[in-house]
Formats: structure tokens, C-alpha cells, sequence
């Protein structure tokens, strides 16, 4: 038996800037396990390119293996993918990301792709500050292996075999400061009002990107004991902040003292309500950042929402001067200067 989408749209359903409804922005039918976290990443994945207007076909999103890495399948149906081999999904967006700077490039991973067999190519995209979004949809288990713990599972977390994790966990947004990302953050699938905007956020980011999401494998990893079970990360979850994401209009300014909220009014008539983030804190500071998620970590507590970000980032492109057009759109005459310039590059080098 097979299942598709119907091709119908209501004509009253909303539409965005460039006269979208939501389902261009939506792609297969899941075939993951109901109630899976996964799946609610996708649908705010869908919802933040519908709401930010992003042409789906200037798109390209990328993969490895996992549970996590099949996520691309069910969204943006309309935009160029590429599914990787086991972690090796940054090389591939970099190759991709170098011969065309124009497309929006949005990786997706999950914890075993990127903090055990592709760690290595974890880093080194961190590094570069390739201009990338890259989730993380974590588990904490291999689900598409029957829920062997992971690099990232919580130490003392209790699997559903009953057994206790005996090893500390990688923190991908600790490492990721480390490394000098100049945007993270982290967030939890159920968490839709707060993960749709980090998203929206990290895609208008110029640099590299990485949200870690926490979502519960509902098979493998939603048991007592658990640190990655919804009812665990529900109790123990801390935000930095109430946030939301606006779009470049004219600027919108608003004063208001620490620990109070302020309602404000945005371009398109809705309103939002800024709340001061914790005492101490500063998004800004990476010191700040790591300093914080390790005090709510000694709590058995998850500290989300945008942790760091840098405003002025230099990416990949900035550091090693490329050309500004996309490679297939360059002429013969760009693409061989001639003999004098070849000359010229070569005594460059003597």
C-alpha cells in the first residue's frame, strides 16, 4: 500500500511574500514512528522557510545516516538534496557550499553522524564557519540500530534495556563554541514557539549555524530514567529567553529593565513579548555561554534557546577570497583569464 499527499490547496489557505501556501514548503509522508521528535523538527523547518519567504528552490539540504538524516525526505519536496554517506555530510555541503554560495544550505544530523563516526568533519566545518545551517536532531541513542547509547546520551542516563550510561557526553554546543561557531543554540522538538524562530534566525545567520534539538526517540529512548525522554526534558528544561526573530524592515527599538517583559508591535501587525533573558547572561560571550550550560548541567538541568551568536562573522568565503558568482554561471573568459594572468599567478609564486 502507498500513501501521497493530495495535490489540492484550498484557495483561501495563507500565503507568504512570494504568494507560497505551506505546502510547497512540505515534502514526503514520514515513515518514522508516530510521536517521533524528528518529525516536529521538520514541521518547524517547514514552518520557519514559509514564514521567511525562502524560495524552496534555492534550497539545498544535505544528510548523512540515521533516523535524523531521513528527516530531509519530509521536507521542502521542491529543493535540491543530497544524502551523504555516514558523516560525512559536512565535506559534501562544503564542495557544494563552495561551487555555489547562493543557495541556502541546511544540514541535518543526528548524534551518532555528527558526534561519533563524523566528529572529525563535525570540527573542521565548525571551524571554517562554513555558511550552513546544521541541526542536530539528538536522541542520545542509535535508533535506527535499536538504541545503543550514543556519544551524546547523558551519563547515568538508564537505557529501556535498563542499563546505566557509564560514560560522560559530548556537548556539541560546548564543542561548537570551542571550535568558534558564531551561532548556537539549543532546543527542544516539542518546543515549537521556541524552535521555529531559532531557525528562522540561524537561515538569515551569515556564517555557521548549529542548533542542537533534543528529541525524544519514542521507541528506543522515551523510558524512566531517561535524559532524553520528553517528561525528563519538560521538567528540566531552562530557556535563555522568551525569543522570536525579525525580518530586516525599518528598526524597531524598545527599552525595558531586566526581569520585566515588553510587548511589541512588528512590521506585519503581530505582537510578541520580549522577556530579559537570566540574570548574568550575555549571548555574545562564548564564556558566558559554556560557563551557564555547565552550571545547569551539575542541576540535571537543559539550558535552551540561543546561547551565543557573533554579529559580525567572517565565513568561509571572506577567508579565502572566492569568487562571488556560482561556478556553472562563470563565462569561458573568467574561467581562463589568459595567458598573461597564468604568467602572472606563477611568478607569484616563485
Amino acid at each position: 500500500m502507498t500513501y501521497q499527499k493530495p495535490n489540492f490547496r484550498h484557495p483561501l489557505a495563507p500565503t507568504n511574500n512570494l504568494g507560497l501556501s505551506r505546502r510547497e514548503y512540505e515534502g514526503a509522508l514520514s515513515t518514522l514512528c508516530a510521536g517521533c521528535g524528528h518529525d516536529s523538527i521538520s514541521n518547524a523547518i517547514i514552518t520557519a522557510c514559509f514564514e521567511n519567504s525562502i524560495e524552496p528552490h534555492k534550497v539545498a539540504k544535505l544528510s548523512g545516516i540515521g533516523c535524523s538524516s531521513k528527516t530531509p525526505t519530509y521536507f521542502l519536496g521542491n529543493s535540491h538534496g543530497f544524502n551523504t554517506v555516514h558523516g560525512r555530510m559536512p565535506s559534501v555541503t562544503t564542495g557544494a557550499n563552495m561551487a555555489n554560495r547562493d543557495l541556502t544550505y541546511i544540514g541535518v544530523s543526528g548524534d551518532g553522524d555528527s558526534a561519533s563516526i563524523g566528529l572529525g568533519q563535525f570540527a573542521h566545518v565548525v571551524r571554517r564557519n562554513l555558511n550552513m545551517l546544521y541541526i542536530v536532531e539528538n536522541n542520545g541513542c542509535y535508533g535506527l540500530t535499536k538504541g545503543q547509547n550514543s556519544a551524546t546520551t547523558d551519563l547515568g542516563s538508564i537505557s529501556k534495556s535498563g542499563n546505566a550510561n557509564k560514560f560522560s557526553p559530548i556537548d556539541l554546543c560546548n564543542l561548537s563554541m570551542q571550535l568558534g561557531a558564531t551561532f548556537v543554540a539549543r532546543s527542544f522538538s516539542g518546543d515549537k514557539d521556541q524552535l521555529v524562530p531559532l531557525i528562522k534566525a540561524a537561515m538569515s545567520h551569515r556564517g555557521f549555524a548549529f542548533i542542537d534539538v533534543i528529541s525524544p526517540c519514542v521507541t528506543f529512548n522515551n523510558n524512566p530514567g531517561s535524559k532524553k525522554s520528553y517528561d525528563f526534558v519538560r521538567e528540566h528544561q531552562e530557556a535563555t529567553s522568551n525569543i522570536d526573530f525579525v525580518p530586516m524592515q525599518q528598526e524597531i527599538t524598545t527599552q525595558y529593565d531586566a526581569g520585566t517583559t515588553q510587548e511589541v508591535t512588528l512590521h506585519d501587525g503581530s505582537v510578541i513579548h520580549l522577556h530579559k533573558p537570566i540574570d548574568g547572561f550575555d549571548i555574545h560571550n562564548p564564556r558566558t555561554a559554556m560557563r551557564a550550560m555547565k552550571d545547569h548541567q551539575e542541576r540535571d538541568e537543559i539550558l535552551t534557546g540561543l546561547l551565543y551568536v557573533d554579529t559580525d562573522p567572517v565565513d568561509l568565503h571572506d577567508v579565502i577570497n572566492t569568487n562571488s558568482k556560482p561556478l556553472n554561471s562563470l563565462t569561458k573568459e573568467e574561467l581562463c583569464p589568459g595567458n598573461k594572468t597564468l604568467q602572472s599567478i606563477n611568478e607569484s609564486l616563485r
